[in-house]
């Protein structure tokens, strides 16, 4: 969005003697600077949203990334603002020369941070801060940019008919704002869903530079020589097609890109209404790796192990009805139904895709042993917290559903990293009140709380956070192998050089802790042994635990 600048004082000379000699009439002149405005502020704010997505997409921690780019970009909007006073006896020339360079900075933006990511993001060291870096230098210079587009426009306004500052900026400004409303919805509602964030940029400043290079040679040519006019003519040709050619070459980028990340063998990759899916392996004897918004979800080295932890030790007691709060790629729901005795597994996923994926990939659908083939299992697509909330009004854990009982005797918690923004809510005190609500008299919890050893301080406040909301908790882990790939939610951290392990609690209501054991007369498990899950229990730190993180007031 384009930043105010302030007018000069009154009684200033401007810097042409005489209104400009225009093509048009005065009237339609100053429509078309300010739908030039309306283009510009939509441009620009598509190029904020974008290196806000794309670096929590890459980087992680959403609210991190956005608060960088946000406050670097209306820091580096102010200094362009005050540097394009130099430029103001030159308003024409210098506002084509700005719109060419930010379509050119902005429209390659997406493209250049994730070939850094891609290429030299996992080599560790100094080069893992590469995405970081690049992202305050993309938010700076196009702040720069689009800061100095309003002090230009300014004067071009006023170049076509002189009129008061205070009315010459509140047209500008409410142009401004109209298009800036527009380039906010279109992004996500439009350009990310149907073009991608990569040809979505590169669109974007493909009408950025059409838009600066036209107002400018067609309305204001008479105020440039004929050199000016042909630099900028060739300036502006030499974006589009840089931008084109950049366009047409997307696809090869991204497959390339994909595989620098992700290693050679990736099978699927697709782009679902919540997340990028992407499928390795599973083919050829090669074990399949599953990765959501590229972090690992299910590797297929010891998935079992991750498994069979989270959901057996909770499946001690009534297991009649289950309801499984994520898992969409079905792999708790196979261990569920290994127990004799489920009359109903409800699975809540929020993403659609994946469960479809779940569903008919012959690979991933073995793997969770067709678990969405079993009659037993029902799917309802929708956030797990609203879900939740909506579910006693609906009837999903009511005595009508269930023959007179209330209520899931076993909750299982098969969520996203906790340190993952988009997650908080899901690992919140309000959350696990709602959660509390859902279970059966004596119901059991198990919820997957993150590595212990990589990052203590989020799994004991998720100890904390279970205790706040009114339920007793016993910790524990297992250790599985390390992947080299990044889980949890900073991917631009390097190799993992921490043993890998995996954090869970077990909890229900009431002031009596649940028991950590595994079912008499359970299925026979590959990895988990009454013995070791004893040795894996883990006792609450003596300095005691952090705050409870709340929905207003997120820890993680």
């Amino acid at each position: 969005m384009i930043d105010p600048h302030a007018p000069a004082p009154p009684g200033t000379p401007p810097p042409w003697g005489a209104p400009a000699p225009l093509p048009v009439q005065p009237g339609t002149g100053r429509f078309l600077v300010l739908a030039c405005v309306f283009v510009c502020a939509a441009c620009g704010l598509v190029y904020e949203l974008e290196l806000v997505a794309l670096a929590s997409y890459l980087i992680g921690d959403s609210v991190t990334q956005a608060s960088v780019v946000l406050s670097v970009m209306v820091f580096a909007m102010g200094v362009g603002s005050l540097a394009a006073k130099r430029l103001r006896w030159h308003a024409a020339a210098g506002f084509a020369a700005v719109e060419a360079a930010l379509a050119l900075i902005g429209g390659c933006s997406a493209m250049a941070l994730y070939a850094v990511f891609a290429w030299t993001g996992g080599w560790g060291g100094l080069w893992a801060a590469g995405p970081r870096c690049l992202l305050v230098a993309f938010s700076l210079a196009i702040g720069l940019l689009i800061g100095a587009e309003v002090p230009l426009l300014m004067e071009l306004i006023q170049r076509i008919r002189r009129q008061d500052a205070g009315g010459a900026v509140a047209d500008l400004f409410a142009a401004d704002y109209v298009g800036a409303l527009v380039g906010g919805l279109a992004f996500p509602f439009l350009l990310r869903p149907f073009l991608g964030q990569l040809t979505g940029t590169l669109l974007t400043g493909t009408v950025n530079v059409v838009a600066g290079g036209a107002l400018v040679l067609g309305l204001f040519r008479r105020d440039l020589s004929r050199r000016a006019r042909w630099t900028l003519l060739v300036a502006g040709i030499t974006v589009l097609g840089l931008l084109a050619s950049a366009a047409v070459l997307v696809g090869d980028f991204e497959r390339a890109a994909r595989h620098a990340v992700y290693g050679a063998d990736v099978r699927v990759a697709l782009q679902t209404d919540v997340q990028e899916i992407v499928l390795t392996g599973g083919t050829h004897g090669r074990p399949l790796d599953l990765f959501l918004d590229g972090r690992l979800r299910v590797g297929g080295r010891d998935e079992r192990r991750y498994h069979e932890a989270l959901v057996h030790p909770a499946m001690t007691g009534p297991h009649a009805r289950v309801l499984i709060l994520g898992g969409g790629d079905g792999m708790a729901a196979r261990e569920v139904l290994r127990h004799r005795g489920v009359d109903r597994v409800d699975i809540v996923e929020l993403d659609a895709g994946l469960v479809r994926l779940a569903r008919h990939d012959p690979a991933l659908s073995a793997l969770n042993g067709h678990a969405y083939d079993d009659p037993h299992v029902r799917v309802f697509t929708a956030d797990a917290f609203h879900w939740l909330r909506e579910a006693p009004r609906s009837g999903y854990f009511g005595s009508s559903s269930y023959s007179g009982s209330s209520g899931y005797d076993v909750v299982i918690a098969d969520l996203p990293d906790p340190g993952i923004t988009a997650s908080a809510k899901l690992y919140s005190e309000e959350f696990y009140g709602l959660v509390r609500r859902a279970l059966a008299p004596g119901g059991r919890l198990v919820v997957h709380a993150g590595p212990v050893q990589g990052r203590p301080h989020t799994f004991w406040t998720v100890a904390a956070t279970l205790r706040a909301a009114g339920l007793a908790t016993t910790p524990y882990r297992v250790l599985g192998q390390d992947a080299g790939f990044p889980p949890g939610p900073d991917r631009s951290a390097g190799e993992s050089r921490a043993p890998h392990d995996w954090g869970f609690i077990l909890a229900t209501a009431g002031p009596r802790a649940p028991a950590l054991r595994l079912p008499a007369g359970g299925p026979r498990l590959r990895t988990l042994t009454e013995g070791g899950l004893e040795r894996d229990a883990l006792q609450t730190p003596k300095a005691g635990l952090p705050p409870s993180s709340t929905l207003v007031h997120p820890r993680y």
